[in-house]
């Protein structure tokens, strides 16, 4: 599980943790679509920076942030790898055979794999300093608007965050079943690739059992205690914006201009 961070929480006293679960929610998207807007790598500099920054105010440790990534190591290289060789462009580093790899598609490459491993230390973040009920409460803010059109808001914003909050739980027990086999002689480590995810069809039978006697447990869990959505509930601790808030709100349209006007330099000087 230590190898998985998004869907944990790590608890700890810190700025971070103490902020209002809608400013975190917010900031996380702002970060997300912003790193998708930025196109240099003066902005990447920059973003890099910035979630640095927000890590060690935020009190985890970042060598727990970063076993995280071991789970996408593969996913960020594959698409480095896709974007190297299938990105056309002017400046050829390499020509041989049917390989061509340019300039451009290094650094198109770079730029996926910097903006992949930002966007998963960002959201790992957002979970690790904010409870289950926090979260829930702050999507659910966002999506009250939509209960004018007959959207049950309260239920989506639940759905999403025990979805979340199952992924370290289905990984370890994956573990567990993956454990169980080799013990009675399954082999998951030996041929090749086509072999070994033959070899993990077994796996899936008894993991979406388990799955899926969790969700029934949860649910005579919640219905015990007499859960029946957002009618008629309320909450022991009413969510408050504070001035803490209010001056991470300010930095964050800090940070959103300061992205603004590097692509702008960037594009006019042609700064990669």
């Amino acid at each position: 599980m230590l190898k998985v961070t998004i869907g944990q929480y790590y608890p700890a006293d810190s700025f971070i943790h103490r902020l209002d679960p809608r400013m975190k929610l917010f900031c996380t998207m702002a970060f997300i679509v912003f790193i998708f807007f930025v196109n240099n790598f003066l902005g990447y500099a920059m973003a890099f920076v910035f979630i640095v920054t927000v890590i060690a105010v935020s009190k985890v440790p970042i060598k727990f942030l970063l076993r995280g990534l071991r789970a996408i190591f593969f996913i960020v290289i594959f698409t480095a790898v896709l974007n190297i060789f299938f990105t056309a462009g002017e400046t050829v580093v390499l020509d041989w055979w049917i390989f061509r790899i340019t300039l451009e598609g290094l650094l198109n490459a770079g730029r996926m794999a910097l903006r992949l491993v930002m966007l998963i230390i960002g959201s790992s973040i957002l979970t690790l300093t904010t409870t289950p009920i926090q979260l829930t409460d702050a999507i659910e803010f966002y999506l009250k608007p939509l209960k004018k059109i007959g959207v049950p808001a309260h239920e989506i914003a639940m759905m999403m965050t025990i979805a979340l909050r199952f992924i370290p739980t289905l990984i370890e027990e994956m573990d567990k079943i993956m454990k169980a086999q080799m013990a009675r002689g399954a082999d998951f480590d030996t041929g090749g690739i086509v072999k070994k995810a033959r070899s993990l069809v077994p796996l899936l039978v008894p993991l979406f059992i388990s799955a899926f006697r969790r969700a029934e447990d949860l649910a005579l869990a919640m219905e015990s205690r007499c859960y029946r959505g957002d009618v008629g509930r309320t909450r022991m601790k009413q969510m408050r914006f504070a001035s803490r808030d209010f001056a991470v709100f300010c930095v964050i349209l800090v940070f959103v201009a300061m992205v603004f006007v590097l692509n702008y330099i960037a594009a006019l000087y042609g700064i990669w």
